[in-house]
């Protein structure tokens, strides 16, 4: 399911809501003011739709938004962690790498000002260690040395590998979903 948000479309459209500085800001007052969300409190996953609608998104990815999420998270949940939040924070090591995801999401948006973040999807290789799994890739950036606070995240979410359906499949399934019409 992964293989969807692996569109740079996709990825376009969501880090236009969190880069660069300025359009981070904006996300912040349009969360803030929203009443579907507590900013303070937010995990990954809750704050997408709210900026960008789900019909809005790509290639029908919006459809599956709240599956592949559950998936990721409890994937991320089962994952033990022993990494700080950042260099700023170092004596914060949330317990599992879903809290570590939701903590830097957290501090991006609650941050003054704001940490702007740049989020990349992929998925894992076939012969990956894992390639089963969900994996998260946080890097901060500092612009003023490494123990001062971020100016930017770098988060890639590695869903598991899906094997590719191949043309032929993909073309029985579109007939099939057509007759049943």
């Amino acid at each position: 399911m992964g293989g969807i948000y692996d569109d740079q479309h996709y990825k376009n459209l969501m880090n236009g809501n969190y880069y660069p500085l300025e359009n981070m800001k904006k996300s912040v007052a349009r969360l803030k003011a929203s009443n579907q969300i507590d900013i303070e409190t937010m995990e990954y996953g809750q704050y997408q739709p709210i900026l960008s609608p789900l019909e809005t998104w790509p290639n029908g990815s919006g459809k599956v938004w709240f599956k592949a999420l559950g998936h990721a998270r409890l994937q991320l949940a089962a994952q033990p962690n022993t990494a700080p939040l950042s260099n700023d924070e170092r004596v914060v090591v949330p317990a599992t790498k879903c809290a570590l995801l939701d903590a830097s999401i957290r501090k991006c948006f609650n941050s003054e000002p704001p940490i702007p973040m740049k989020a990349d999807i992929t998925q894992h290789r076939q012969d990956d260690q894992n390639s089963d799994r969900h994996e998260i890739r946080l890097v901060w950036e500092y612009g003023n040395g490494e123990d001062n606070a971020p100016t930017l995240l770098n988060l890639t979410m590695v869903c598991p590998y899906a094997a590719k359906p191949r043309k032929a499949d993909a073309s029985v399934e579109i007939r099939q979903e057509l007759s049943e019409k």
